[in-house]
């Protein structure tokens, strides 16, 4: 029997399983886990499971809570008894109670991409959220990342290293994966070289996203990039960084005096698993007395 209230957060995203172990009492995040499903959620999310419990035994007993979030979760409740949770719902708690200071959210999956934008609700006192989602078209996501950079023999390690700032940019369209993928063809063959062609794709993906799902909304400072992409490629928060002061500046959006408005931009301390933490955070409000 565990002397610790613990629970699990699981997110199954399109093309990878986050999981933490999270102490209720303190927060703490004890274990956590990112891997790529390729196309086997069940299977990764109980391979997940059972290094979790190798690690942590005490997880088996009747006092540990699960909670999943992400576009594969909701089968997990039949499966493993994990209470299912909305991921705008999940990330937007999460950064609420990690990040309070943050305005706007930016979050890049494998096949999907949504924004979130708080603003002051003067009729509670509060924050509401307006969340926009892209989940219908892979283009502006990692997965067009994925299958360019495999085409152009980019391993990732090298695709983590990429960079945008300083390098030339080309026009790539952005509203559609397989637009982008001929535009970037059309390049390699006049022998523009990969690092611009990757930075280009960066540019296609972010002004897509700042176009098109942002629903006419201005991001609020600060900034905070969530999801594999922003976080393991270097390039891709270069990007958010370079393109939204100037949309600030069009706007005269209100900016802190004397603060560079790039740093206003960044991704936090476990980006990759905001959606996971924050299905504990609100699971366990929604429903304090479920448990495994």
């Amino acid at each position: 029997m565990s002397t610790r209230s613990l629970s699990i957060g699981i997110d199954v995203g399109s093309t990878t399983v986050k999981a933490v172990l999270v102490d209720a009492a303190t927060d703490e995040i004890l274990w956590r886990d990112y891997q790529r499903h390729e196309g086997r959620q069940l299977a990764k999310v109980l391979e997940l499971m059972r290094t979790l419990h190798s690690a942590f035994p005490e997880t088996s007993g009747n006092g540990t809570r699960a909670f999943a979030t992400g576009s594969g979760a909701a089968a997990l409740e039949a499966c493993i008894g994990a209470k299912f949770v909305q991921e705008v719902n999940a990330v937007a708690l999460a950064v609420e109670r990690l990040h309070p200071e943050v305005g706007s959210v930016v979050e890049l999956g494998g096949q999907d991409a949504k924004i979130i934008i708080f603003k002051d609700d003067p009729g509670t006192g509060g924050k509401k959220k307006i969340p926009t989602m892209n989940d219908k078209c892979a283009g502006g996501t990692g997965a067009v990342l994925d299958k360019i950079s495999a085409k152009l023999g980019i391993p990732p390690r090298e695709l983590a290293e990429q960079r945008y700032d300083g390098i030339k940019v080309h026009h790539v369209a952005g509203k559609c994966g397989v637009f982008a993928e001929t535009d970037i063809n059309s390049l390699q063959l006049v022998g523009i070289p990969r690092d611009q062609l990757m930075a280009s794709l960066f540019d296609a993906i972010v002004g897509q996203n700042l176009s098109v799902l942002t629903r006419g909304h201005t991001l609020r400072p600060h900034v905070l990039l969530l999801g594999g992409p922003n976080t393991f490629i270097k390039g891709m928060a270069e990007a958010w960084k370079a393109n939204i002061p100037p949309i600030w500046e069009e706007r005269e959006v209100p900016l802190p005096a004397g603060v560079d408005p790039a740093s206003l931009i960044y991704v936090p301390d476990n980006a990759q698993y905001f959606a996971a933490i924050g299905a504990v955070d609100y699971g366990r409000a929604e429903d304090p007395d479920i448990g495994l």
